[in-house]
Formats: structure tokens, C-alpha cells, sequence
């Protein structure tokens, strides 16, 4: 019997892979490891159906874990947003920021 691959296989490791490499965005990619964890763990259920008919449980199983991966990476980015907003709140960050701006404009100007 010839050994198939399991659907979404590259898909799975390009959102997983997106996930771990972009997380420092904010934690918008977490969508990118959910929806690559989800499909990992359809993709196995497929597979434990039937063992013997399919061939990339490796890479499935690989794309599993760098996307939990992706998730925890995700989640303190989301974690420590919060907690940088709740203490020092939401103008003080933004004055911050402006500031730090406006002195990298006036570097680069000179």
C-alpha cells in the first residue's frame, strides 16, 4: 500500500515557523499558532485513524511543537504588553515613546 501525506503538512510548518519568528509584533501571530496548533492536532487524528496510510507524522508532530512554542512566545509578548500598560498606563508610554521618537529624528538629522 502506498504511504500518502498527511493534509496541511506545509502549512502547519509555515504558520508554526511565521508564529516563533514574528511574535515580537505584538502578539498578533498568535493566531498564526493556534490555527497551525489546531490543524496538528486534526492532522493526528486523521493519522490515528489509519497508521499504516500515511507518511509525514514527523513533520506534523515537529510543526506541533514549534507552534506551542510560537504560543508561549506569543503569550508573554501579550503578557508583559499588559503589564507595561497596567503600571506605568497607557499616556506615559505614549509621551515615552514620542519622546524617544523626536531624539532619533533629531540623531539622524545631524
Amino acid at each position: 500500500m502506498e504511504k500518502t501525506e498527511l493534509p496541511n503538512g506545509k502549512l502547519i510548518y509555515v504558520l508554526a515557523i511565521l508564529s516563533c519568528t514574528l511574535f515580537c509584533f505584538g502578539g498578533i501571530t498568535i493566531l498564526f499558532a493556534l490555527s497551525s496548533y489546531l490543524l496538528a492536532r486534526k492532522s493526528e487524528k486523521i493519522y490515528e485513524q489509519n497508521p499504516s496510510a500515511y507518511s509525514n507524522i514527523k513533520k506534523i508532530k515537529k510543526g506541533k511543537i514549534i507552534a506551542i512554542i510560537g504560543l508561549i512566545l506569543n503569550l508573554i509578548i501579550v503578557g508583559i504588553t499588559i503589564w507595561t500598560l497596567a503600571t506605568i498606563g497607557w499616556d506615559a508610554w505614549s509621551d515615552e515613546f514620542i519622546r524617544r521618537w523626536n531624539e532619533g529624528l533629531q540623531n539622524n538629522s545631524r
